[in-house]
């Protein structure tokens, strides 16, 4: 069994959890731009054009929608902190290691039950 966090490194890894929220809502503001609507206009944009603005904009998409994801996760995590409850894992209820926190301080399983919730 792995020892729960002291009160300092809950405090270190509170000031990763908020430096990563504010990165990725930056991150969100910036590409929102880039998941507007292609234009189809023949005249102004040729047809590869287009098609490479399509496919941008759908990678820019899939950013934002992971990007999206993540900050859940980080929100998830900044409540967990808040409601004292940070640091467990939310399936078995040990201690999450620090140094997996430090590694991924939004991270809501132990190793243990991620290795076992991605071999499913």
């Amino acid at each position: 069994m792995l020892p729960e966090l002291k009160q300092s490194q809950i405090d270190q890894l509170r000031i990763l959890l908020s430096e990563k929220q504010q990165e990725l809502e930056t991150q969100l503001a910036s590409v929102a731009s880039a998941t507007k609507p292609v234009e189809l206009d023949q005249q102004s944009v040729g047809r590869v054009s287009r098609i490479d603005a399509i496919q941008q904009q759908q990678m820019a998409l899939a950013n934002q929608q992971q990007a999206t994801r993540l900050l859940q996760r980080v929100v998830s995590a900044l409540r967990r902190v808040d409601n004292g409850e940070y640091g467990y894992c939310l399936q078995c209820e040990e201690p999450v290691g620090f140094a997996r926190l430090q590694a991924q301080p939004f991270a809501g399983l132990c190793l243990e039950c991620q290795s076992a919730s991605e071999s499913v």
